[in-house]
């Protein structure tokens, strides 16, 4: 066994060290008083073994993945590459869903007091509602809205009630929108990849994002959909400083981002992995990124929503709630167990390469413009931004647990990194064991 494949397990290793203490210690303080409000600690989840409709296809999906995946990723055309990881991908994330079956794992996922669906028939007059928003965000206020609404900009509810106008109304429609949209994140992650670093890379981490245990999440949370926005936003923000259309892919990409911070206040944090992706091209098309980036703030300002009002109101919601209880000393370390079970293994093994060849070059007098390994220094990059700002995200103390669905937006850009792994049919396989044990020894909040 080679040396950088041993430390590759040591990682991992720890990573499934980090997962068991998270569950022994967060079990005994769940049993002792309460204060995390989750059932099975580290994640919102209780103990159900169960198995469902989506188990065979769960199953065949995984283990085509595993023997087929690496061959296909590395000969098909790009364009026919993608649709296929898309394909894959939906496959992979409807068969997990329908592990638990049809309503309580895609129709009923969304419609809880809670949810966004329940929300739908205030929004008859979206200006009015959109200007009476922010008085029904704290506990105790008039018919306050329940937490999720309350905790998202209205973009996220928006998208449900234009659904709902369009005739795709109800659960069902919510669900499979956030299943459909969502799973695109991957291929949106791959233009970019391949456009920022190197085409083999994306190859490489194209059977891992289609595999990744993310999907579990993906299949239904509203937070697959932003990932799935967000990713787009860093796709559209490459091309333009690969210099590619860069006035309208960088005005699209500016849109986008201006959309994701309407969709949830802390997809704000998604500028570090902007802020890589500019250190990795050309500054020009900045003029029509924040041409684009304006856009949605200016609509929503105009038809009356206070985002900075919103999101004052809350911080102090957040500590009405669970929020104000659960401890930060444990959840501080607790929610990164939780980002193993969205990410799995092969991503941790990937992540530590990642950082140290970033951190080997350093020290490095080569030009970083220097072969071999330009690509997997520009991916180390990318990647390192994304746990950048899911590391801030962790300190802020506003992030405390039900991070396997908050933290999906950050967590598809980890999950590159699995291309600098040796031996990907191995990791593959761990990959695809961990969602399906996820999934079908507990029953998930989400």
């Amino acid at each position: 066994m080679n040396r950088n494949l041993l430390r590759d397990l040591y990682a991992a290793g720890c990573a499934a060290v980090l997962v068991v203490a998270a569950v022994l210690v967060g079990r005994v303080l769940q049993h002792r008083d309460g204060s995390l409000h989750v059932d099975w600690p580290p994640l919102l989840a209780s103990w159900d073994p169960h198995v469902g409709p989506g188990t065979p296809a769960a199953i065949v999906v995984a283990v085509a993945v595993v023997a087929y995946g690496p061959a296909l990723a590395a000969r098909l055309p790009w364009r026919p590459l993608l649709l296929t990881v898309w394909g894959a991908g939906m496959a992979w994330t409807w068969s997990l869903a329908l592990v638990d079956g049809w309503q309580r794992g895609v129709a009923g996922q969304l419609t809880s007091r809670n949810e966004y669906v329940p929300a739908v028939d205030r929004f008859h007059d979206i200006p009015a509602a959109l200007r009476d928003f922010d008085r029904h965000i704290l506990i105790g206020s008039p018919d306050n809205w329940g937490a999720h609404v309350a905790g998202h900009p209205p973009g996220a509810t928006l998208t449900f009630v234009l659904l709902d106008r369009i005739g795709l109304g109800g659960g069902g429609w919510a669900g499979t929108w956030c299943i459909t949209v969502g799973t695109t994140a991957a291929v949106a992650v791959l233009i970019a990849v391949r456009t920022l670093t190197d085409e083999s890379l994306a190859r490489r981490a194209a059977p891992f994002l289609v595999l990744a245990p993310a999907a579990v999440w993906v299949g239904t949370s509203a937070d697959g959909y932003f990932a799935a926005v967000a990713a787009w936003a860093v796709a559209l923000l490459a091309l333009a400083v690969r210099g590619h259309r860069p006035g309208p892919a960088g005005f699209a990409s500016g849109l986008l981002f201006g959309l994701t911070v309407y969709l949830s206040y802390g997809l704000t944090l998604m500028a570090v992995v902007a802020g890589a992706v500019l250190l990795l091209g050309s500054r020009r098309p900045l003029g029509f990124v924040l041409a684009g980036f304006v856009v949605v703030p200016l609509l929503f300002t105009v038809l009356g929503f206070d985002w900075w009002e919103a999101y004052r109101l809350l911080v102090t919601r957040y500590h009405q709630g669970a929020g104000g209880v659960r401890p930060y000393g444990y959840w501080v370390w607790a929610n990164l167990a939780g980002t193993v079970f969205i990410v799995g293994p092969a991503t941790v093994a990937g992540v530590r390469r990642a950082v140290v060849r970033l951190w080997r070059r350093r020290g490095s007098p080569r030009p970083v413009s220097a072969p071999p390994d330009r690509g997997e220094l520009r991916l180390g990059l990318l990647v390192c931004a994304a746990l950048l700002a899911l590391l801030v995200a962790d300190l802020s103390g506003m992030s405390k647990a039900e991070t396997e669905r908050i933290w999906l937006p950050f967590a598809v850009w980890l999950l590159p990194a699995c291309a600098l792994v040796t031996g990907a049919r191995g990791w593959l396989a761990g990959q695809a064991v961990l969602a399906l044990l996820v999934n079908h020894l507990l029953l998930t909040g989400w």
